[in-house]
């Protein structure tokens, strides 16, 4: 997996259905090496933190591999890196060949991966098209997340390397389709309930279906947007 842009920017307010939302999501690549820590990368910030930002979504990444896929689909709309709103435009691995938990190298950097992006409305404005969260979503070219286990400085050209696979085996994309699409899944809710790398909002929201599907109420309907966070 090569490091291909780096892409930061900081909220700025914008003008979506008539009203003044403050969005992050206008991010920009950078020539120069950048110290990535914690929670940022340096020049990056997210404007609403109850739903974007922490520790289990410091650097949000996107394969390179998938803007072809978005040429085709929007023929119309020009695609600079960084407008899905990425850290990281990365060539590599997708996201049914990463799974949750797996540990990467980049120089002096560790990081692992934790979650799926499942995009808010602020996607829509990035497209300046309403549509863009269920194109996204229904494309299953989602990103994913990584938790920063050691900071350090990093750049466009440098490489990621991965350093250890989750045993669990459950895939980024496995995820997704369990959240979205598959939650009459026992055994995989199952697992994912249990799965230490998840974030626990998500561990809460899919133990939370495994009880209902126990009860047999089954699964209930999925959220679209967002993410399990409350």
């Amino acid at each position: 997996m090569k490091l291909i842009s780096v892409n930061v920017g900081l909220p700025r307010e914008v003008t979506w259905k008539g009203k003044t939302v403050s969005t992050g999501i206008f991010k920009e690549p950078v020539s120069e090496r950048v110290m990535l820590r914690s929670l940022n990368l340096d020049g990056d910030r997210q404007a609403d933190l109850t739903v974007h930002g922490g520790t289990d979504k410091a650097v949000y990444v996107y394969p390179f591999e998938h803007y072809d896929y978005w040429r085709g689909q929007l023929p119309d709309t020009e695609l600079p890196l960084g407008i899905f709103g990425e850290n990281f435009t990365t060539t590599g691995p997708r996201e049914e060949e990463v799974n949750i938990g797996d540990c990467f190298h980049i120089g002096t950097v560790k990081l692992m991966v934790t979650q799926p992006r499942l995009p808010c409305y602020k996607l829509g404005i990035r497209f300046g098209r309403p549509d863009m969260v269920k194109r996204f979503l229904a494309s299953r070219r989602t990103g994913f997340y990584f938790r920063v286990l050691q900071e350090g400085e990093i750049g466009a050209g440098d490489t990621l390397e991965l350093v250890s696979r989750d045993d669990n085996n459950i895939t980024v994309a496995n995820i997704t389709q369990l959240y979205t699409h598959e939650q009459n899944n026992p055994e995989l809710l199952h697992q994912a309930a249990q799965l230490e790398a998840l974030p626990e909002s998500w561990r809460d929201y899919f133990r939370e279906q495994s009880r209902r599907q126990e009860r047999g109420k089954g699964a209930g309907s999925s959220k679209l947007e967002g993410e399990p966070h409350k």
